[in-house]
Order: C-alpha cells, then structure tokens, then sequence
C-alpha cells in the first residue's frame, strides 16, 4: 500500500492559500487596471485601426471605422515616402554600436572614486533632462552657418569646399546631424546604466586579475566585459528601439526635411495621423504596425547575438 509522503491539505490551509491569493491579486488590480486601460486597449484598438478606414473626416461626422482588410499596408508598399521613411530609420541605427561603446567606455572611466567624479557624472546626464525644445535651439545654433561647428572648422581649416553653410539644411548632412543630437542625449541616460552594472561586479576578480599581472585592458576585456553582457544587451536593446523610433529630434530640427532626407518612419506615423486635412489613422496604424515589427524583429536578433554570452555569463 502507497502512503502519502506527506500530510494532505487541510480545508484550512486551502482557505488561507486562496486569501493569499485573492490578497495578492487586490493589490495588483489598480497596475493591471491602469495597464488595460492605458496601455492594452489603446495596443489592441491601434492594431485593429492599422486593418479599417478611418479619417478624420469619419470622426467629425460619429462614423466608426470600416474594416478593409490589408488595402492599407498594400497602399505603404505603393508609397515612396514611407520606404523613404524606413530606410531613414535603418540608417538611424549607425549610432548604437557608437553610442553603446562610448557610454560604456565613459562608464568604466567615470566610476572611481575620485575627486570631481560626482560632477562628471551629473554633468553627463544633463542632457537626458534637458528639454528637446531647448536643446533644438541650441543645436540650431551649432549648426547654422554662422555657428559654433562652422567658426571651429573655419579655425582648424577644415571647412567643406565652398565655406560654411547649414548643416541641417544639406540633405547630405541633416541626417548625420541629427544623429549626433541623438548621441548627446542618449549618452548619459547609457552612462548610468553601465555604472550601475559596473557596481556590481565583484571587487574580488578585479583585484585576483591584478595579482595575477592584468594589465588594465585585459581586466577591461577579460573581466568587464562578460561580467557586463546583460547590461549591454538591455542597453544595446532600448537604443536600437529608440532609434526605431526617432521623432522629437527629426520634428524639432528639420520636420523630415531637406528633400526628406531626415524623413523616419514614425514621422511618417505622425504626419499620417496628425498633419495635413485627411488625418488618415487607418493608415499611420498600419504604418504604426510595420516599424513596430522591424523594432520587434531586430529586438530578436539583438536577443540571439546576446543570448550565448549572457547565459555563458
């Protein structure tokens, strides 16, 4: 005869488990609330606008959206713009692999524990909070003819055949502009986030690597490194995101211009959805869906280049 390895459960200890439970789910339901509410209907009825028919036109006059199948993302394979848009964006992605070494490296550098190192590291995260109007003026200012980066090459005799003109306003530069307004922004909010993974390697291999006769790049790249891949991979992560996603720069500085040569794919979403008379939200959803599967897409190769390493480590 099979005996139990243990004592059964009594009506008691089922009572207090389901209380536990239902105490628990008490406690998230204002999250969940707030996340279905603001977060996953407004997902899922974007999704459903990217497959109907709906302007503003239909909105003024109370009509709801007519479902048309696949006919928008068959009108943004027909659109010009929007592969213009999306090859933008692609190009936007020439400053992860820049900007995630940068911050790493200024990382490593920054956290010491030095004199001044404080100020530094405030000093770097400036420009995550500065406001994107502000920084427009002053990147503007930078770039016009009679800027800061013109007199700075003009001293070094650097300046491009025919003198200094507007950056932002050769569409042969806006583009690459634009990105290192980017890379200014992004770089501190990086920063500390490679810090903070840098806490927490144990001071212990670093000080085994030094009696062992580790220069300092070797501990860089024999212990810093591994010990660091899964926070470069949720940085490597959100940055190609990002840049995916590249808006507030593009809109404040150029609007997509010159010749749309800083023309991304969700400034295509926006000038869809919120610009000119038609406001098409049938369309800029669709167009919504498609960057939302390449960020997807690319997200999952970031997770299989990473994976190995990450579980290694």
């Amino acid at each position: 005869m099979i005996q139990s390895s243990g004592p059964r459960p009594t009506g008691r200890r089922i009572r207090a488990g389901l209380r536990d439970t239902l105490l628990s789910y008490a406690f998230l339901a204002p999250a969940l609330v707030l996340l279905a509410v603001f977060t996953f209907y407004p997902l899922g009825y974007g999704a459903y606008l990217g497959f109907t028919k709906y302007t503003g036109a239909q909105f003024a006059q109370g009509l709801g959206p007519q479902f048309i199948g696949l006919e928008n993302f068959k009108a943004l394979i027909a659109d010009p713009l929007f592969w213009t848009g999306l090859k933008n964006s692609l190009k936007y992605l020439l400053i992860v692999p820049i900007l995630q070494f940068a911050s790493l490296a200024v990382a490593v550098l920054v956290n010491r524990n030095l004199p001044g190192m404080a100020f530094f590291r405030g000093a770097y995260y400036v420009p995550v909070v500065t406001s994107i109007s502000l920084a427009a003026v002053m990147w503007e200012w930078v770039y016009n003819k009679e800027g800061t980066l013109n007199w700075i090459l003009g001293a070094l005799h650097l300046l491009p055949q025919g003198g200094a003109f507007g950056w932002l306003n050769n569409e042969h530069t806006a583009l690459y502009a634009i990105l290192l307004v980017t890379f200014w922004r992004g770089f501190g909010y990086y920063m500390v986030l490679y810090i903070a993974g840098l806490q927490s390697i144990p001071e212990e291999l670093e000080e085994a690597a030094v009696l062992d006769g580790a220069n300092r790049w070797q501990r860089f790249w024999g212990i810093t490194v591994p010990m660091m891949r899964p926070t470069i991979l949720l940085c490597t992560l959100l940055s190609t995101i990002a840049a995916i996603r590249a808006l507030e720069e593009v809109l404040v500085l150029t609007n997509g211009g010159p010749l749309n040569s800083t023309y991304t794919a969700l400034m295509y979403v926006y000038s869809k959805a919120f610009q000119g008379f038609n406001f098409d939200y049938g369309l800029a959803s669709a167009a919504g869906l498609v960057v939302a599967a390449v960020a997807l897409a690319l997200s999952l190769l970031n997770f299989r280049f990473f994976r190995s390493d990450v579980e290694e480590s």
